[in-house]
């Protein structure tokens, strides 16, 4: 006869036991549930966000060390908060930023300026003030998307950053190695800001996904956040874009 398995055999340590998770746009959404998760997992978090009430009760939420209220698209405030971490960090998540949908000609300069700010130049800022604060072996780890991988009317610049940010993710990995640089590519995520972006059209969209995924239902921000601590934990993979959509581009 063979003997049970003990308890004690399926224990492990936890994953992220004594590394420190900085999540620039940690207050809501994905970058919440990462911290939650990452918390579960040993971390301690470090919260970021612009709206500072919103930043405490997120950082109560997930039992964060501690939270900087600021606008990560002012280099100047990003740089003063990288300056004055207390000490090296593991993994820095940015999930800060949303996406500019509609005709490109119709953006004026200073949305323009925004849109590829809050994306490409944001992954730039954070590499360069990030590289020497994160350990070897540590991780920067950005948020794209796959809804804009198809030119369609009204998306814009969309498809264009979409299409850059793998290429600016692998030269970075390259860059700031050992520190490993990794991208999330998200399709739609029932989150705080879809509900924002989508308005009353929000239950449709779900009941649409639900209905056409090939998963029966909509991705949530736990799944991109168990996918973001995996990233942090298997130290194999750097300069690579990761797809969590449920399947959406062979549907839609």
């Amino acid at each position: 006869m063979t003997a049970e398995p003990s308890a004690a055999h399926h224990q492990r340590d936890p994953a992220l036991s004594g590394q420190t998770l900085v999540v620039i746009g940690g207050s809501a959404g994905i970058g919440l549930a990462t911290a939650g998760h990452a918390r579960a997992e040993g971390a301690v978090v470090i919260l970021t966000g612009r709206d500072p009430e919103r930043l405490r009760a997120a950082a109560d939420e997930v039992d964060a060390l501690s939270t900087a209220a600021f606008d990560a698209g002012d280099p100047a405030q990003l740089r003063q908060f990288f300056q004055e971490l207390p000490g090296q960090v593991d993994h820095v998540m940015v999930t800060a930023g949303h996406p500019t949908y509609g005709r490109a000609l119709d953006l004026d300069d200073d949305e323009a300026r925004r849109a590829i700010t809050g994306h490409m130049l944001l992954a730039i800022e954070v590499a360069r003030h990030a590289a020497d604060r994160v350990r070897p072996g540590g991780t920067l780890l950005f948020m794209g998307g796959t809804g804009a991988r198809r030119v369609r009317a009204g998306l814009g610049i969309a498809p264009a950053l979409t299409a850059a940010l793998p290429a600016l993710t692998a030269s970075l990995a390259l860059e700031v190695a050992p520190v490993r640089v990794n991208l999330i590519a998200a399709g739609f995520v029932d989150t705080p800001l879809s509900a924002r972006l989508l308005g009353e059209d929000l239950d449709a969209r779900r009941e649409e996904l639900r209905s056409t995924l090939p998963i029966g239902r909509v991705v949530g921000p736990d799944d991109v956040a168990a996918l973001a601590v995996h990233l942090m934990t298997n130290t194999a993979l750097t300069g690579a874009t990761y797809d969590i959509d449920g399947g959406q581009q062979l549907v839609g």
